[in-house]
């Protein structure tokens, strides 16, 4: 999406470590027209799959996979970094070592929210090593769901998770590819630049 490219190279932000904030428009503060049209991109992309559920990881994925859910006229579900009281039963668990966060997270589904039946499009908003998608998946198939594929705004293609992903015939749309990043100058290229 070329629009989402400038709206990066404009208000995003390369920080030390291969961290890019685009915290003004895609996740502390959202722009709500970028999310409609991202999210009728990827329900565009994705149109004819079969999808019945898009799966996120809490936090910042939810908006994107809600308006996404919206568009297709489906549930959404997140999957909960931390249990909770208001989480009973049995759930489905992974954990998933966080890139932004340096920390591992068990992160929880209740079973009764993924059926054998389901055909999940998962939804985030950084797609850095690719440890988030991998701890959905994993969910996901313990479920006996299967996976349609993943759709996620930034994909940081020089960190070779998207690469991994689509190696393991799992389908990969991200909406923005950044190739290279230099927090020194802030320039960011983008894949086919």
């Amino acid at each position: 999406m070329k629009f989402l490219e400038d709206k990066i190279r404009a208000e995003g932000t390369v920080l030390p470590g291969h961290v890019l904030k685009v915290g003004h428009f895609a996740n502390h503060m959202i722009d709500i027209t970028l999310l409609r049209e991202m999210a009728r991109e990827l329900a565009r992309l994705y149109a004819g799959d079969g999808v019945t559920k898009v799966l996120t990881i809490e936090a910042s994925g939810i908006a994107l996979a809600a308006a996404t859910a919206l568009e297709m006229n489906i549930p959404m579900v997140f999957a909960k970094k931390n249990a909770t009281a208001n989480v009973s039963g049995e759930v489905y668990s992974a954990k998933v070592a966080s890139f932004t966060h340096k920390k591992v997270y068990d992160v929880i589904v209740p079973r009764d929210y993924l059926s054998p039946d389901d055909r999940v499009l998962i939804v985030d908003d950084f797609l850095a090593q690719g440890n988030a998608l991998m701890g959905l998946i994993d969910i996901v198939g313990k479920a006996g769901a299967s996976v349609a594929g993943c759709g996620i705004i930034i994909e940081k293609g020089f960190q070779g998770g998207g690469d991994a992903l689509r190696a393991r015939g799992i389908r990969v749309e991200s909406l923005a590819i950044v190739e290279s990043m230099d927090a020194d100058t802030g320039v960011i290229t983008f894949r086919g630049e």
